[in-house]
């Protein structure tokens, strides 16, 4: 990755500033429907990887040209009418995508939304490594259309837009401890529309659960305290997500997601729990542990510990004024 981390929002008051709808890349843009154009666009970027989530309340046509040497994986958010990319259809949380180099021609007959994400292809090896079809970069290099599953395209899309949401108005929680974190749950939500859409791979063999847990714990011990998402694990072991979720359901009784939640919230309370007064606050140690969402952060901390994590950096507040009464 590039040494650039980057968080950008503005307001669109007119097609032009479609132009760079993705980030890097140049659209040339036509508009369509009457009226003035209205919208938002929204970028994050780390390194050469970035997000962009853009929305616009008129008809439009946009056009990639073929200099662009990077990959772009689309996913239609919203649509008030049609959306077409060359020959497909789209609806609602689809993903589209346009390999690199490959001139692209999209119609939206409506306000719509949509987010793309744009990588080398390099980096889809790392990115999705464990699941063999998305981490090979042949399946990138053609044009292609992945129809969603109505649920988990739903709760992508959510997901998208809320990391989206957190990144642009906590812009000090991306970091370059945190930013391999994002950048794989912004890819995870462009993933799992695309494997609902494959046909289930049964191939392979599952190691032994237990094995493959401490190959797990083994490599979160190397990473130190930073938050690890579920697919940097599969890729680094090469093994599949499927994989990964049946051992951990064989040794603890819950999936992997589960176990890192717990384990990053173990995590945020030893940081709440020995920070000196003033050092810091409950959404900084949320936000370095990954969790983008401070109110379901503050709700799983509640049932897992049974006290707010205020109440627990207080604590160590009141512990530290108490030591220096107790040296005085």
């Amino acid at each position: 990755m590039g040494q650039i981390l980057l968080v950008d929002s503005k307001t669109l008051d007119g097609f032009e500033g479609l132009h760079q709808a993705v980030h890097g890349s140049h659209v040339d843009v036509m508009q369509l429907g009457r009226g003035r154009l209205h919208g938002t666009l929204s970028h994050v970027g780390i390194g050469e990887f970035s997000l962009s989530i853009g929305t616009f309340n008129v008809g439009m046509r946009t056009q990639r040209v073929s200099s662009d040497d990077k990959l772009i994986i689309g996913m239609l958010l919203a649509a008030e009418d049609r959306v077409a990319h060359w020959s497909f259809d789209m609806q609602l949380n689809d993903v589209l995508v346009i390999p690199p180099l490959l001139e692209h021609d999209g119609v939206f007959h409506g306000g719509s939304a949509y987010a793309a994400m744009r990588l080398d292809l390099n980096d889809v090896a790392s990115l999705f490594g464990g699941e063999a079809r998305l981490s090979d970069p042949d399946t990138w290099r053609s044009r292609g259309h992945f129809r969603a599953d109505a649920v988990n395209g739903q709760i992508a899309t959510r997901r998208l837009v809320a990391i989206m949401s957190h990144l642009r108005t906590n812009r000090l929680g991306l970091t370059w401890s945190t930013a391999e974190y994002w950048r794989r749950a912004i890819a995870e939500c462009m993933a799992v529309n695309v494997m609902s859409s494959l046909p289930p791979d049964d191939s392979g063999w599952l190691p032994s659960a237990r094995r493959l847990v401490r190959r797990v714990e083994d490599y979160l011990d190397e990473t130190g305290t930073r938050p690890v998402h579920v697919s940097e694990i599969c890729a680094a072991l090469g093994v599949s997500r499927r994989t990964l979720h049946r051992a951990f359901q064989e040794v603890f009784g819950l999936g992997p997601v589960s176990f890192l939640r717990q384990k990053r919230l173990c995590a945020a309370r030893s940081m709440l729990h020995r920070s000196a007064p003033g050092s810091t606050t409950v959404a900084a140690v949320a936000m370095g542990q990954g969790f983008y969402e401070l109110g379901r952060f503050a709700q799983y901390y509640f049932a897992m510990f049974g006290e707010r994590p205020s109440q627990t950096l207080g604590a160590a507040t009141l512990d530290t004024e108490a030591n220096g009464i107790g040296s005085a």
